[in-house]
């Protein structure tokens, strides 16, 4: 047996015992993590100031240290971005991944430390390895490469010691020697910060390769995807790579975008796998091929609260373990991590589709959302009522973005939706009533403000010019990496923008 194989076949065994732990004893892996968390961080800064060394309990922990959000943090990060040591985490901290989100044009500097990349960023794609080749025991992708079309990264200009980039172009600059046999294209191209350059060169460097595996965030491979096509001539990626077999998608929800890969790949035998993949950390995995949740992977480093919706905005909002939590409800994620964050909001809701073991799909944002009259209306919400909408008029979706029509002296109020279709409906009426009966379908409160159009009127829908949410964030310089588009915001600040864009093209 080949070595790269036979590695991951052990690993695999072993491995997957390990997961089989963590699904049955949940809170006594969390409870493991925060000791250790506790006991690495007790001679820092931060873990003086609270004296981790007294803390004794996880209820002692959550009422001693605050919930905190990036703002308050960013005093800490700045001076570890310039060379202090021993603050949130022991020792120099020199890697930060820039993160912007979808919620701010303001960068975010997630501090990177050794462990975090050790114990959570790397052990996520191991872990994809030991449950995709347990879930497929005949694949050949270890006979090829994998293709990832990584961020970008720079030196910081505070001081010549402090690194940041892209999470994924973090990844590529510290993985393993032997990474660079096993991926393409080149890591110099790979972390190449001009995006159309970038497309251009990995071409070149990837089209004879023998690909069997993608990774990365869906809407920027699909761009790449398209442009090989476009310059191959070729009809379909399996002409191209005719190995490929598996994508590893996240970031973004792979819903609207999963009909125009399974168009470009027309292989039965194509796999998809999903993961949560932030830059505070490796959170979650797709580990059944026929289930769309993933596995909380509780033994990364990361210990877990969570905050059910209905608290966020209280003063003093309570959390929950991993032990406490209940199938489809909305909950906000706390994290507390070996990169040196502490009980921070990350940002993101999540609901548990599962308990023992515990899976979670990503619902939204805590700042994603419209709620301007009340509606409650969720990204998740969202990409259901889209697919529904499009598997009834047999359109297809590139990339969208919704935001409210506010009530004025003569009119009620509304959605506002912007759509790029891959494949127009032949409709637009039909489409923008089917989306609407959709969304009453799966959201109550929406549904009860739709009631004979007393607080909503029907939903206005546009159709975007070819290749508008592509100019819109070349004009912001987020070509690429990890940038995403806003799906639902609850002022018009994207939409408007993006209108105006439309309006020009």
């Amino acid at each position: 047996m080949p070595l790269i194989p036979s590695l991951i076949t052990w690993f695999n065994t072993s491995r997957m015992h390990q997961i089989d732990f963590l699904k049955k004893h949940p809170e006594e892996v969390q409870r493991e993590t925060l000791v250790k968390l506790l006991g690495a961080a007790v001679n820092t800064e931060f873990g003086k100031k609270y004296d981790f060394r007294s803390i004794d309990s996880e209820d002692d922990f959550k009422s001693r240290l605050p919930l905190v959000t990036y703002d308050d943090i960013k005093p800490y990060i700045d001076r570890l971005r310039k060379g202090e040591e021993n603050i949130l985490w022991p020792g120099n901290i020199r890697w930060f991944a820039k993160s912007s989100g979808t919620t701010s044009d303001r960068s975010k500097f997630i501090p990177v430390s050794d462990e975090a990349l050790e114990e959570c960023h790397f052990r996520g794609p191991k872990d994809i390895l030991a449950i995709y080749t347990k879930n497929n025991p005949e694949t050949i992708i270890f006979s090829g490469k994998g293709l990832t079309i990584g961020g970008s990264h720079q030196v910081n200009n505070v001081n010549n010691q402090s690194f940041y980039g892209d999470l994924s172009a973090i990844l590529i600059e510290k993985a393993p020697f032997w990474v660079s046999f096993i991926r393409t294209p080149q890591t110099k191209i790979a972390l190449m910060d001009k995006w159309e350059e970038k497309l251009e060169k990995a071409y070149d460097d990837t089209l004879y390769e023998n690909v069997t595996s993608m990774s990365g965030v869906p809407s920027w491979n699909l761009v790449f995807l398209k442009y090989v096509l476009e310059k191959s001539g070729k009809s379909n990626i399996l002409e191209i790579w005719p190995n490929l077999e598996l994508f590893i998608h996240g970031g973004i929800s792979f819903l609207p975008y999963r009909e125009q890969f399974e168009k470009l790949i027309p292989s039965p035998s194509m796999n998809y796998l999903e993961t949560y993949n932030a830059s505070e950390g490796f959170f979650a995995i797709q580990d059944e091929p026929d289930r769309d949740d993933m596995l909380l992977m509780l033994d990364y480093g990361v210990y877990y609260e969570f905050i059910p919706m209905e608290e966020l905005d209280k003063e003093n909002p309570s959390t929950l373990g991993i032990g406490e939590v209940e199938k489809c409800r909305n909950y906000a994620l706390v994290i507390s991590t070996n990169g040196g964050l502490w009980r921070y909001i990350i940002g993101d809701t999540i609901m548990f589709t599962s308990l023992y073991p515990h899976k979670i799909k990503v619902s939204g944002r805590t700042k994603h959302f419209i709620n301007a009259f009340g509606e409650e209306l969720i990204i998740d919400n969202a990409e259901n009522a889209l697919k529904t909408a499009c598997r009834k008029t047999g359109a297809i979706i590139s990339d969208y973005t919704a935001g409210p029509v506010f009530m004025s002296d003569t009119s009620k109020g509304a959605h506002e939706w912007l759509i790029e279709f891959e494949v127009e409906p032949e409709n637009m009426e039909y489409f923008s009533t089917m989306l609407d009966n959709a969304l009453q379908a799966l959201n109550s409160d929406y549904e009860a403000k739709r009631y004979k159009d007393i607080t909503l009127d029907p939903p206005l829908v546009h159709k975007a010019k070819r290749n508008l949410f592509y100019e819109w964030l070349k004009e912001k310089g987020k070509l690429g990496g990890q940038n995403k588009v806003p799906r639902l915001a609850n002022n018009r600040k994207y939409l408007d923008e993006l209108l105006k864009i439309n309006a020009r093209l």
